[in-house]
């Protein structure tokens, strides 16, 4: 005997194909169960079926992982702890497993991971790789390599290499070489010297990565980055430039 597939929820059944045109359902020949899954399909009075239930549970954990009170705090081993009221639990992101009973008992991607990922995306939190750091011009809470050392500079007052900066003393144009690790007070000059304890630095704080730049006017065709003679300053004695607006 062949079967009629039913069709997918969002489509109506067909009411006049083997019921007489009555108006009844109709029903696949095996007891109302579907050939492809095996399970008991419910159909309901306008030809719908129901959802699979699993589904069902996958968007519910979901749902509740957006919108349930739940407080997430980074651990310094990479994991997260969740409270929520019925509990505290610890997350591991990287390895997506879960101290709660639905995901160790029952194997699921519990509403508690779901939640670290979704504030991890959103950028409320920072990924496993990552941890939070200070930037040292302005004490705002920045995300870092987790293995990073060392001072560390926020997205508003990081350099890359190759970024066009003013020098706030003199105001002759640099380009950024290398942000290194090493603070003011730590990096020394070729004269031995820190670099906190120049006059024209006196101004900067001791506790900043030293930034190292060449100046725009000794560069040239045959004449790189790399050729010219660096220079170490503090990074807020560098103002970025737009040179494009400039010329």
């Amino acid at each position: 005997m062949t079967h009629r597939p039913i069709p997918p929820a969002s489509f109506a059944v067909d009411n006049s194909a083997g019921n007489g045109g009555s108006g009844g359902h109709s029903v696949d020949g095996n007891g109302g169960r579907d050939d492809d899954s095996g399970r008991d399909r419910d159909v309901d009075r306008a030809g719908d079926v129901d959802r699979d239930p699993d589904s069902n549970r996958e968007d519910g954990r979901s749902e509740r992982a957006k919108r349930e009170p739940m407080t997430v705090r980074p651990l310094r081993d990479r994991r997260y702890v969740v409270e929520t009221d019925g509990g505290t639990y610890v997350v591991a992101l990287d390895s997506g497993s879960c101290s709660c009973p639905d995901h160790e008992i029952r194997g699921s991607r519990c509403k508690h991971l779901r939640r670290v990922a979704i504030e991890v995306t959103e950028g409320r939190l920072p990924a496993p790789d990552e941890r939070i750091g200070v930037c040292a011009v302005c004490g705002v809470e920045t995300f870092v390599p987790f293995a990073a050392s060392g001072p560390r500079l926020c997205e508003r007052h990081g350099f890359d290499r190759g970024d066009a900066v003013r020098d706030r003393e003199t105001g002759k144009l640099l380009v950024v070489t290398h942000v290194t690790e090493r603070r003011a007070d730590e990096y020394r000059t070729d004269e031995g010297r820190p670099i906190d304890q120049y006059p024209t630095n006196a101004a900067y704080g001791a506790h900043e990565p030293v930034v190292e730049a060449v100046y725009a006017e000794s560069l040239g065709p045959a004449h790189g980055i790399d050729d010219a003679r660096r220079y170490g300053f503090p990074a807020s004695r560098l103002v970025p430039v737009d040179v494009d607006r400039e010329e």
